[in-house]
Formats: structure tokens, sequence, C-alpha cells
């Protein structure tokens, strides 16, 4: 019987290799090849993709729409052109799942050719395609025949679901899949910044697109000559003037070394060949040798260089320089040094760019200053990989759609990933990238740096306080509680931020799990100091944090700003996110009444922020990942990174910059960039549909009606059936007079414009009632379709298990008695992944 996980041992190419040579077989644990639509099995080279149709179970449709074409040879399609010969059409949304037993990286290669089958032409199609996670495809036409999409994803979860939805009228096809794992060091956490060249970190969370594999000074190195099966082009093509290239081919030379790059990093006929500078010896040349590759505008980039030193006869004979566009990539670049006074020895670089405004990524290499002998430069390899975005998604066409009717039971209500107005989205961010290289070019003419410093609250005015960690540290004057603690303690307190340590990686940086000396669990959020807008966040967290406290609201420990450090330290929270607690992560499911515990925490939480202060602060991410969960599921609002003070007395609103993150963000702040505290009030309404739903806010692996929550949920809603569609754990549970209130408590935080939503007082009233309602403390219910339930209540209410108040004023009372007799032991915080903003 074919076995859909076949495992091939690769073979290494030792007859090429010197005796130095580590080889790198690389057996993948999940590796399935399918053929789709085929009626047998197909051999590729070694490998052996089985026919989709034996494997019936991977598929969630009940559709079998195999087309096929006579074609014998497919053009351009090389080795892999029997792959192109049949293909599964849909002509409805349809998912391959697959059985994942080693979590990590895997590759996904989907292959594309189209052809007419009876009715069913498939240069026509337009479809999308995504995984639960990520959106690889938007709006997808097969633009050229043959076609191979190559993504690099890390699967956490015991399955990989991959989604074919056809657009309106359309079809979806596919003629091969292949989901393979990858090893596990093909791609690290760490790589390097442009501009200016610094250490990043976060390659690990991201999915990758391969856009240009190329093999400089050699040929095309085909999938079977590869053992990740890649297929390496050659950069004759690419280079702007070919004349100042010459190529150097040594692929015996090369020497593997323990502890380096391996085959699986890229071949020997990779590092084996270069493109160097065709200066004929001469030693006034200087001029730089430079190829152009077509990018999709809007994302970041990974850039990895693979370099070998093949043509010197001594150490430390060639010194060059490399650039990614205008940015110095590598300067006085010497790879006798980097490899240990070895020659030959591979070595690759990874360099990750700022989104890019262009539609052009430019490589150039060029001579060194320090050249004793005459100027030279090389590079041997280069791939050119674009990184998921903001939405999770690699592809710019999974776009923004707001609605701006109103009074029509088929309005929008929120934020959806869509197949749709992709041109839009990309003229907006090519405008926004503009603005934003104009401000840092004003900020380099003024003198001011582009990475962090010492930081000190209120314009610098500190003051000096005892800590258990030394006899004075410096914290803000604006702080009760707040201290900048030494980085040597903060080292200690994470075992000199071991890896193991970590709990979660956030845009800002990783967060690390802690212990202070006195034994008290921290969490320790340590910034990216690399990063402007992490730079922004720190000093509002700060800023935030040192003015509040509440409990319901996270509470800053202390932070660190040595040696150009930017460390948040909070308080450990035992039981995580809310998010957690619903899906993905195999959590045990919360009850209906600890849900709306966690609802009301977070409400009052909310509350303080918006009425508790001298000036209101709207939160500006609330979102499930946001509300933070103690030992006893108490719930605490955190991740003030974004958050901002409200409009004055004479004002209505703030206008500001649209941050947030995506199926949260009120539609009417991201048409008018106007930010009130309802914006928060909407953004809380999706996660009462969050947590009564348990599912995500946005997945486009579903059918296009349910990708986007609020708008799903909002249906049901005006339905009157909202029932339908809760939680099934939850089914059966709640009374049906509670679910009802929650349900109008939601809907009306989704109103489309703010003066339509309630306050945070009348969400939190009206979510103490669906708790009394739902303990049968209240018979019956005074105004059915109210929100506002405030003063309206029976007096059966007045004794309630969580501090709910009859009176305005008295609820009041209750959100000062906050401030005070608050333990600093009990506060914060497991953060995990924070979603893009």
């Amino acid at each position: 019987m074919w076995d859909c996980k076949e495992i091939g041992l690769f073979i290494c190419a030792l007859s090429i290799l010197p005796l130095l040579c580590f080889s790198a077989n690389f057996v993948p644990i999940d590796n399935y090849l399918i053929d789709c639509g085929a009626p047998h099995n197909t051999s590729v080279g070694t490998r052996n993709f089985a026919a989709d149709n034996f494997f019936k179970n991977f598929l969630s449709t009940q559709q079998n729409i195999l087309a096929s074409t006579s074609l014998t040879s497919i053009s351009s399609a090389g080795d892999d052109s029997p792959l192109y010969q049949t293909a599964r059409v849909f002509t409805e949304s349809s998912k391959y799942t697959f059985q994942i037993n080693h979590k990590g990286r895997h590759w996904i290669r989907l292959y594309f050719y189209s052809f007419s089958y009876e009715k069913y032409n498939l240069s026509t199609a337009n479809f999308a395609v995504a995984t639960q996670i990520n959106i690889l495809l938007s709006n997808f036409s097969v633009q050229k025949n043959p076609i191979m999409k190559e993504y690099l994803v890390n699967v956490t979860s015991d399955t990989l679901v991959i989604t074919f939805t056809p657009s309106d009228n359309s079809i979806a096809f596919v003629n091969a899949i292949e989901v393979v794992s990858v090893p596990d060091d093909l791609i690290v956490d760490d790589a390097f910044t442009l501009n200016p060249l610094a250490s990043y970190s976060g390659l690990l969370t991201q999915a990758l697109e391969t856009v240009f594999r190329v093999n400089m000074g050699g040929p095309t190195v085909s999938p079977g000559n590869d053992t990740l099966h890649r297929t390496w082009i050659p950069d004759q093509s690419f280079l702007i003037q070919p004349n100042l290239a010459s190529n150097v081919s040594n692929i015996g030379a090369v020497k593997y070394v323990k502890g380096g790059p391996t085959e699986n990093t890229a071949p020997p006929t990779i590092y084996g060949t270069l493109t160097e500078m065709n200066s004929n010896n001469d030693p006034r040349s200087n001029f730089n040798v430079t190829w152009q590759f077509d990018v999709e505008p809007g994302f970041q980039y990974l850039v990895r260089l693979h370099l070998c030193d093949i043509v010197s006869k001594g150490l430390n004979e060639l010194y060059f320089n490399i650039y990614i566009d205008s940015w110095l990539a590598a300067k006085d670049l010497d790879l006798s040094i980097i490899n240990n006074n070895v020659l030959a020895t591979p070595y690759y670089k990874d360099l990750v760019s700022a989104p890019t405004t262009s539609n052009k990524i430019l490589v150039s290499i060029g001579p060194s200053a320090l050249n004793s002998d005459y100027p030279n430069a090389i590079l041997n390899g280069l791939e050119i990989m674009k990184m998921n975005n903001s939405m999770s998604s690699l592809s710019a066409a999974a776009a923004v759609t707001l609605s701006s009717t109103s009074g029509s039971n088929s309005k929008k209500v929120g934020i959806i990933a869509g197949v749709s107005v992709g041109a839009f989205i990309a003229v907006v961010l090519v405008g926004f990238f503009f603005v934003l290289c104009r401000k840092r070019r004003r900020l380099a003419r003024q003198g001011h740096s582009k990475t962090w410093v010492p930081l000190s609250i209120n314009d610098g005015t500190s003051h000096t306080m005892g800590s258990k960690y030394s006899s004075g540290t410096t914290a803000s004057a604006a702080s009760n509680f707040g201290y900048r603690i030494p980085f040597a303690a903060v080292q200690e307190a994470t075992n000199n931020f071991d890896e193991s340590w970590v709990i979660g990686i956030g845009g800002f940086g990783k967060v690390y799990k802690g212990e202070l000396s006195d034994g008290t669990k921290v969490a320790v959020k340590r910034g990216n100091p690399r990063s402007q807008q992490g730079l922004a966040e720190f000093r509002t967290e700060i800023e935030m944090l040192s003015q509040f406290r509440h409990r319901h609201l996270v509470s800053l420990i202390g932070y660190c700003d040595e040696k150009n450090e930017m460390i948040l330290i909070y308080e450990y929270m035992e039981q995580g996110t809310l998010k957690s607690h619903l899906y993905g992560s195999g959590l045990p499911n919360l009850s209906w009444k600890e849900r709306l515990d966690i609802c009301i925490g977070a409400a009052r939480g909310l509350h303080y922020l918006h009425t508790g202060y001298a000036k209101a602060v709207i939160h500006r991410d609330v979102k499930s990942a946001n509300i933070l969960l103690d030992e006893n599921l108490m719930a605490k609002v955190a991740d003030f990174g974004l958050s901002k003070t409200g409009p004055e007395l004479d004002q209505t609103h703030v206008s500001t910059a649209v941050k947030g993150s995506f199926g949260y963000l009120d539609p009417e702040y991201f048409r008018r960039q106007q930010l009130t505290e309802k914006s928060d009030v909407y953004s809380f309404g999706v996660v009462l549909f969050e947590v009564l739903c348990a599912r995500p806010v946005i997945d486009p692996s579903l059918p296009r009606e349910m990708v986007n929550l609020a708008e799903w949920a909002m249906k049901w809603q005006k339905r009157g059936q909202l029932d339908q569609i809760i939680d099934a754990t939850l089914a059966g549970k709640i009374r049906p007079d509670s679910l009802r209130k929650f349900g109008e408590t939601a809907e009306k935080c989704l109103a489309d414009y703010g003066v339509d939503r309630p306050s945070m007082g009348d969400v939190l009233w009206n979510l103490e009632y669906a708790l009394q309602l739902q303990e049968a403390l209240v018979q019956g219910d005074p105004e059915e379709n109210s929100t506002n339930m405030i003063g309206e209540l029976s007096p059966q209410i007045n004794d309630f298990d969580h501090e709910a108040s009859v009176t305005a004023a008295q609820f009041e009372a209750s959100s000062l008695d906050d401030l005070s007799g608050v333990s600093m032991s009990k506060v914060f915080s497991q953060l995990v992944k924070s979603e893009g903003r």
C-alpha cells in the first residue's frame, strides 16, 4: 500500500566534496507529496507523489472534479512536468488537512499549470489559498505557465489545513502539493536589520515566501541536486551591467566545517561558483556589480547572502563591501577571518529589510578600501524571501474593506480580510512609508539618534530610591512604584536571558519568565533596541502604567534601559491570556460564568481607564491576547504601548494615525482617523463575540461569510439566533435571558458610529446583569431591549458577588477604591505573541 508519508534519504554528492565535508542528510518527518487529480502515483526523480484520489480523507470537499491535459511534455516545467498534467478543480471552498508529526518549519509548495478541461478553463480561475494562520495567495490567477509557489511556514499545531477558496463565480485549482518538514536550523530566529546594521530577532514567527533563489556564476540547480529539493536559477538575467561581472567555478574546493552551514543551507554547487568583479587585474578598478530583483511593495524581505571565498590564494587577501539598495549590508568583509582562517568555507548572512516602498531590490558588491592587491568582490548565492505583514498575509490583495452604509440589516460591522481592493491598500502603504521615510530623513538632519537612549520620564526629572538590588536606583518622579532596575539584576532573574525561559515572542521583542532574588515570579519583556515603534511603545507603557493602580489593570514592577536595552518587568500571571483559554492551546474550556467574570473584570479595567483619571485614556489595542488571567482567572487588561490620552474637554476626539490589531479595529476610527473611548468599546464588542464563539476574529480558512467574526456573529444576532453559533462546549449551559442580554450588549458595542455605542460603564453594568440572569438572581428583564440599565435594575441585584453597585456614583466610588490596597506581588503577565498592529 502506498504510504503518503514516504521518507526518503537524501544522498550527498560526496564525489565532489573533500574529506572535510560535513554531510547533512536530512530525513523529513512530515513528507507529504501529492499529485492532485492524478489517477495514479507519479514519480519525479527520486520522489514519489501520491494521487490524492487515494487519500480523500485529506479533503473536506465531496467534489471530485479531476482535470487533465493530453500534453505529454509541458514547456519549461523541467523535471516536474508530470505534475502539471493533472489538476483538482474546486467550485467551492475546500480544504486539505495534513497531520503534523514534527512541529516547526515546513515547506508548502503549490504547483499550478492552467489549461482547458471540458467546461473548466483554468486560465480564468481566480482564488485564494490560506492556512489556519497565514494568507498565502489572494485574488490569484495563473499569469504564466507553469508556476510553483514556495512557502516556509511555522506549524505549531497538530494539523496543517490548506484552504482553496474560489472568488465569486470562479473556480480554484491546484496541480500538486508538497508539505515537507524543514531542518530546524535552516531559518534561525536572529538576523540583521539595515539602516542601521543591527541585530534582529523574530524570524521564527514569520511565514516566508520564496521570491528568488539565485546561483551566482553558475547554472540552474534542479531539485534533484539539492538536499531540500530547491531550485536555484542563474544570475545573468538580473545583472544590470553584465560586462562588469565574471564567473568563477571551483566546486571541489568547498569545505563544509562543523558548526557552519551545511548542504541543507545550500549545496556545494552554490558555494562552489560565484560572480566577481571583472576588474581585469586593474588596481584602479572602482565599481560595483549590481543585481536588480522585482518585488512587491509594502512588505519586509529576508535577504540571505551566500558567500564562500574560492578565489583567494592566501588569507586576508580579499576585502569587499555588500549593499542592499543604498544600505551597507557588510563592510570590509574578510571571509577568512569569519571562518577562522580557513578558505573556501561556506558562510551566509541574513538581513531583514524595512517595508519596501519600491518594487525593486538592488543587491551590489564592491571593493573595500582595505584591499592591498587589486580590488575585487564576490557573491556565491542569494535568496530573497517575502515576510508576512501585520495581517499574517503574504498577499497584498488580502485587504481591508469597510462599509459606510447604515440603517440596513446587511451593513458591514467591522473589518474583513478579503480578496479585494488590493491596489488601494498598496497605494496607502506606499504613501505611509513615503511619509515615514521623509520623517526619518528630517530627524536625521536634526541629529536625532536612531537607536534607543537612556530614558527618563517627565523630561528627565528623576530621583533615587532604595531597592532590593542596590543602595539606590533611579526611578520616575511621577511614579509611586515604578523604578529603574539594574541590567545585572535582570540578567540574574532570567538566567542571563536563557532561551529556554522564553514564554512569548511579539512585535516588541521576546518575553522571558524570570524570578527575582526574593522569589517573586516575573515576566521580563525585552524589546528590540532598533525598533522605532518599540521605543514609542516602551515610553508609553512606562508613562501610562506609572500613573495607574487598579486591580484589573496590569502593574509595572520596573524597567531597565542600561546598555541601550529597553526592558519592562511585570509580575507573572499564572493563567496567561484569555485568548489562549478560548482556542488554539488545548487548555480546559471556560464555563459561561467564568467567561462572564473575565469580561466583567476587563470591562472594569477599561472603564477605569476611560473615567478614573484626570483625562480619559484610550487603550487602542483591546483584544483577547491583551486580557491576562491570574491564578484565580481574574482578568487584567495589559499592553499599553499604543495607549493614547483622550480629547480635551472642548474636543470630541483625538486625531491620530490608525493603530490597533486587525479584526478588532473600530471602522469609524479607520475611516476618519479620529480616536475616542468608543473605539475601545468597539474592540471590546469583538472580544465579547470571541468569548461567546471561541474562534479567531479573522479566519481566512473559513467560508467567506464566516471569515470576519464580528460580521458573522452580528448576522446571527440580528436574526435572534445567536445560540446557533456559540462555542459547542457551552451548548445548553447558558440561560436564554443571559445570552440575550450578552448578545444585545455586544451588538450595541459594534454600532458603526461611536455615538451609537454605549460607554464602558454601560457595558459593565449590562455584563453584571447578564451574570445575575445566568445565576437566576433576577427574575425577568425590566427593559429587554436596553443596554443602559443603570438605575433601572431590580433591588434584588444589590448583593452582587463581584462588587457591582446600584448607582453610577457608587460605581465610581468602587472604581476609586481600586487605587489603593492592591498587592504588587499579584500582578501581570504571561505575554504571548502579539498580533500585527
